[in-house]
């Protein structure tokens, strides 16, 4: 359950991300898969390192908390990477 919440925050920060900055906008798709994956290896890497009560070892508030910002900000962060990427590669 906790890389579903991930995944979903993923998408979502992916979106957000993509909306806020219109420099790494790429459009829904791209934006809502990049965060996807970028949430998804958010959450498992701050499970990974166990952040605290951030971690996600469990269904309680503070782990959906960690789950849901570690893949927004996941999300975010791989969209960014994304559009460097994508950047540089049509120049």
């Amino acid at each position: 359950m906790e890389l579903i919440i991930s995944l979903i925050a993923g998408a979502v920060g992916g979106n957000v991300a993509g909306k806020t900055v219109s420099s790494i906008n790429q459009g829904t798709l791209i934006n809502s898969i990049a965060g996807i994956v970028g949430g998804g290896v958010g959450g498992q890497i701050l499970s990974m390192i166990g952040a605290g009560a951030l971690s996600g070892g469990g269904m309680d508030l503070m782990g959906i908390i960690g789950q849901l910002a570690s893949g927004g900000v996941g999300g975010g962060a791989l969209l960014a990477i994304v559009s460097v990427i994508k950047n540089a590669m049509s120049k």
